[in-house]
């Protein structure tokens, strides 16, 4: 159609012959990224402390993990085979109510994890803390124990029996160096994991910053983590990412005692959007954030074994921005470390529920938290891309 026959169009007709426009191009040119616009707060549900299941008490919840295909979750305990053997459960979550308590979290099956012998974890030899979901398998970090000298770990495991399956590589600089000038910090290491939705890529991070790389989160500090990247297909890891964690302010010093970082990650998509929990103990309860992670402008530190050695200003970090802070909810907040997309709820919206590790402390307990999820459809996914480029 020629510019002149254009010009004769009524102005809505070229209006409408701009949008179809603009839309092939950005189908053809734009992945299909998943954007979090809103989050609702649907309820908390919480199993106290000493609550056992199949002889075993259930608690240090520290990752959990949905499945689609047997609409179920599971969730990894942190016991590091103390309590029993390491192990992660199955549940059942009900959100099909007009409210959610403790009544609609149900534990229906517990599956001890073991190694390619087919043997349980020694005590004190393993401290599992994130879980991914791979069809048929499960993946496990391990923060190991660098107090005693023990390395991290991600491990494939059997879905059904819990056995060991094959182990991924570690790069060196997250090992543990004999000077102690490397590698992670004590229980600061892979406290998270997640696998992107096309099965290709599982991510993990470490909770604070290596030896190497800065200091640990400290009142008014942030730390610098790392996100890994690693292709399941080859069994490699291929990327680094910088995540600074969020500084936290507290609002009382009564005890001295602080613990802040990085302790999950969920990926929305399988282009680098995911939401992360942060979770800080002030010494007088819990700061607990959720945030949008974006990976698409950050820049691969694989290359770089220690940060300290570089300015870490000029690296581009992932980039974060607070999706909600958690202490406006009505609730006491606990040891919140684990998150997962869940089950989509009857408006056909997605589901996030968040798990707290109750430290098998009979002042904490298991708290579910259930939320609702907005995501941006491919109508108001076009009208912001057209904002942002014209």
């Amino acid at each position: 159609m020629g510019i002149k026959k254009l010009l004769k169009l009524p102005l809505i007709i070229v209006f409408f012959l701009a949008i179809i426009v603009v839309t092939l191009a950005f189908t053809n040119l734009t992945p299909s990224a998943v954007e979090v616009t809103a989050i609702d707060f649907i309820g908390e549900a919480t199993l106290p402390t000493g609550t056992n299941f199949e002889n075993t008490e259930l608690g240090g919840l520290s990752g959990i993990t949905y499945d689609a295909k047997r609409r179920v979750y599971y969730a990894i305990s942190d016991d590091r085979s103390v309590k029993s053997p390491a192990r992660f459960y199955t549940f059942k979550i009900n959100l099909n109510g007009d409210s959610f308590q403790k009544g609609d979290i149900e534990p229906i099956a517990v599956i001890t994890l073991k190694d390619k012998n087919g043997k349980t974890f020694p005590a004190g030899t393993v401290d599992p803390e994130g879980i991914a979901l791979n069809d048929s398998s499960i993946f496990v970090s391990s923060e190991g124990d660098a107090a005693r000298g023990i390395n991290p770990f991600i491990k494939e495991f059997s879905l059904d029996s819990g056995r060991e399956i094959s182990s991924l590589p570690i790069p060196e600089k997250f090992l543990l160096s004999q000077d102690k000038k490397q590698g992670i910090r004590n229980n600061l290491a892979f406290e998270s994991l997640t696998i992107t939705p096309d099965k290709k890529y599982l991510f993990s991070a470490t909770e604070n910053a290596l030896v190497q790389d800065g200091e640990r989160a400290k009142p008014n500090q942030s730390s610098l983590c790392r996100i890994l990247q690693y292709n399941l297909l080859t069994r490699k890891l291929e990327k680094e990412f910088l995540y600074p964690t969020k500084l936290v302010k507290p609002f009382f010093k009564l005890t001295g005692k602080f613990s802040s970082g990085l302790t999950d990650l969920i990926a929305l998509d399988s282009e680098g959007n995911f939401l992360s929990i942060e979770r800080t103990f002030t010494g007088f309860g819990f700061v607990n954030s959720l945030f949008k992670v974006y990976l698409s402008k950050a820049e691969d530190i694989k290359n770089i074994d220690s940060l300290k050695e570089v300015n870490s200003q000029n690296i581009k970090p992932a980039k974060k921005e607070l999706l909600f802070n958690l202490g406006k909810l009505e609730v006491a907040l606990d040891n919140t470390e684990g998150l997962t997309i869940g089950a989509t709820l009857p408006n056909r919206q997605p589901s996030l529920i968040l798990v707290s590790d109750n430290n098998f402390n009979k002042l904490q307990r298991t708290q579910f938290l259930a939320f609702q999820l907005e995501i941006e459809s491919r109508f108001q996914r076009l009208l912001r891309l057209i904002r942002e480029r014209f």
